[in-house]
């Protein structure tokens, strides 16, 4: 895993500032502290900075074809690099290293933008081509691996992360307001859309080209697709022989192709038991497994973590996140993360792969993806009871099927009762509406809104409805897929992609140098998930049912039979009271607020004052999601906004191994 940067003069023909992409490189250190690389023509510098994992003695970037016309920087894994080499070079290519990157520059030069589809793996990559002068950005399905582009003075400048674009200082440092009322609906801006003006984000499965006459082509290569004809349900066993091989053959990919040791995360769940367990199938010796623990119980899976490693045999390692610990921590994590968070969950995550990092691993896998591609999210189960609900809107008994997705209903008071089922009938009335499942998560989000500042607000509307802008760009069929795979496409495109992948994933993971690999989000098996039968994914009201099926042999029935825990951390209560770190008072302080601009400061301030004043456990759903909002857009502002972002960690710039530069005398 790497970091990726790059500046391409479109009409200037004075080559690239050497200086300005070293920089970013450094902005980038954390991504890739093994060695640096670079290339420079007259019109375009690319910058590497590697986390040296495949091919470590010979693969070194920028990386060129045979006659050096073709130059790439690639941040991410080919897992299936080994098969395309094969097959390249029966077609003449020659090959001079074993690194996967090499496969990228052949498989361009063989089959152009149809080679996107044939990869499986993680990536994002830029290829530049000095002969005719275009730039190719491209990115992986589901978006894995981050790109951030600026174009602007006549200059395309693109980075792993916007604070190395924020090195050159004619790229504006500023909050997007649409960016902002994005993340206060869907917990993150969607790509293109970031949450800083002027720096846009390659949207998943999509590839870019800019040429040198100043056109520019996009297209998206690759997205979430489901049925449109009734799929019948077949035989489950075979179905789940297919989806255990399937996961089977995509995680010994993952354990395999890589020239140092992979660990493993146990959250306590059964989509990293599967992985966990294949990936101890796959590679023998001794499996390392990496668990968070937390202070609170509320939120503590240890007991299923340690069954799991007990049955695995493995070296477990575990670390434990307090509050405290969350609260101290959150500053780097906006730093890493360049996003507002509406939760914490970010935060132990980034302590967690501290832990990794300090036992000397550069590589896991994790069970991302699961409840997206096989139907585990509660919000899939409300959804189709929430349709069920609608036919007969009147009805007293249809609700109380909630009872049976949250036990603790029925034992509520009759106020938080009624409270909770006013939500989920939000767009009740509404059942074919495209967004009908996730209207009442978007829509209480979204209220959050009103803390924005007048301007603010103002500017946000003038860009339009972020769940209308979404609607408009669904695909064509959408309207003909179960319901079950709309909503899977929606939680995929608003919530996978921008946030679990990103600050839950890519970010806090580098942020300490460690690559996560995630089997349930290989092609082949994401491939396999989309076509089947919704009943095998969601069977009545059974969540990941052909994935329990599937794990029967590899899983205790302890975690196959448990329900299920969404991964969720302590909130607001981290940062308030006895203890709280000087920062929080500091960013909700009337000074504060108004140099950043974003909030209200009378209702951002009445809001803190509130969390700080609430007894523990009476606070809202609705005020912890505001509040973690807040502070954390004023950390963004605070780190990233109001000077230029200082990424150098403490640790010593790598040598610069690769240096290809045809302008040494500019």
């Amino acid at each position: 895993m790497c970091g990726i940067a790059g500046i391409v003069n479109l009409r200037d023909a004075s080559p690239p500032s050497r200086p300005l992409l070293e920089a970013m490189m450094r902005a980038l250190l954390h991504r890739g502290p093994d060695e640096f690389g670079l290339y420079r023509d007259r019109h375009a510098a690319l910058g590497h900075t590697r986390l040296s994992i495949v091919d470590l003695a010979s693969g070194q970037q920028p990386l060129a074809n045979e006659d050096g016309t073709l130059h790439v920087v690639f941040n991410g894994e080919i897992f299936n690099h080994v098969e395309l080499r094969e097959e390249l070079a029966a077609l003449g290519h020659t090959f001079r290293t074993r690194s996967d990157t090499e496969v990228i520059v052949h498989a361009w030069e063989q089959w152009g933008e149809r080679c996107l589809p044939r990869f499986n793996g993680q990536w994002a990559f830029a290829l530049w081509n000095s002969l005719d002068r275009t730039l190719v950005l491209a990115r992986d399905r589901v978006g894995v691996r981050p790109l951030h582009v600026h174009h602007g003075g006549g200059r395309v400048r693109f980075a792993s992360e916007v604070k190395a674009l924020f090195q050159d200082p004619e790229v504006r440092r500023a909050i997007d307001p649409a960016g902002l009322a994005e993340t206060f609906t869907f917990w993150a801006p969607r790509a293109p859309r970031t949450l800083f003006e002027g720096v846009h984000e390659l949207p998943p499965g999509s590839v870019r080209i800019y040429r040198a006459d100043g056109a520019v082509h996009e297209r998206r290569w690759w997205s979430p697709s489901f049925p449109t004809e009734r799929v019948t349900a077949g035989d489950v066993e075979a179905d789940a022989d297919r989806l255990l091989t399937a996961l089977r053959d995509a995680t010994r990919l993952r354990m395999v192709r890589a020239d140092v040791p992979v660990g493993a995360y146990l959250s306590g769940g059964i989509d990293s038991a599967v992985v966990a367990s294949l990936a101890r199938e796959a590679v023998p010796g001794r499996l390392h497994t990496f668990s968070l623990r937390f202070e609170d119980a509320e939120f503590d899976e240890t007991p299923f973590q340690r069954l799991m490693a007990d049955r695995l045999g493995s070296t477990h390692h575990e670390i434990v996140a307090t509050r405290g610990d969350i609260a101290r921590a959150l500053p780097d994590v906006i730093f890493h993360t360049e996003r507002a968070l509406l939760r914490t969950g970010p935060a132990p995550l980034f302590l967690l792969s501290s832990l990794v990092a300090r036992e000397g691993m550069k590589v896991v896998v994790t069970g991302e993806g699961s409840d997206e591609f096989l139907g585990g999210y509660d919000l899939f189960r409300e959804a189709r009871v929430r349709r069920f609900w609608a036919r007969h809107p009147d009805s007293t008994l249809r609700p109380r099927l909630f009872d049976r997705l949250y036990p603790w209903l029925a034992r509520s008071p009759a106020a938080s009762r009624g409270l909770s089922l006013r939500f989920w009938a939000r767009g009740l009335d509404r059942p074919d509406a495209p967004t009908f499942s996730h209207d009442p998560r978007w829509t209480s989000a979204a209220a959050l809104q009103r803390f924005l500042a007048p301007d603010v607000s103002a500017a946000a509307a003038r860009a339009g409805d972020p769940v209308e802008a979404l609607v408009r760009t669904l695909p064509d069929d959408f309207a003909r897929w179960h319901p079950l795979g709309r909503a899977q496409y929606l939680e995929i495109e608003t919530l996978l992609s921008p946030y679990i992948l990103s600050s839950q994933g890519d970010r806090v993971l580098m942020a300490h140098s460690v690559e996560g690999r995630f089997p349930f989000l290989d092609a082949d098996v994401m491939a396999l998930a989309n076509a089947l039968p919704p009943d095998h994914k969601l069977f009545v009201l059974r969540e990941k049912y052909l994935l329990k099926r599937a794990a029967m042999r590899l899983v205790p029935d302890e975690i196959l039979s448990r329900p299920k825990q969404p991964y969720r951390a302590p909130d607001a209560v981290c940062f308030v009271g006895p203890g709280a770190p000087d920062y929080v008072d500091a960013m909700f302080s009337p000074d504060a607020l108004r140099d950043a601009g974003l909030f209200e400061p009378t209702l951002a301030r009445s809001l803190y004052e509130k969390v700080a004043r609430t007894r523990e456990g009476a606070l809202s759903n609705a005020d912890n999601m505001a509040f973690l909002g807040i502070l954390s857009a004023q950390l963004v502002h605070h780190r990233l906004v109001r000077e230029v972002p200082d990424a150098r960690d403490g640790r010593r710039a790598p040598t610069l191994r690769t240096l290809i530069d045809r302008c040494p005398e500019a």
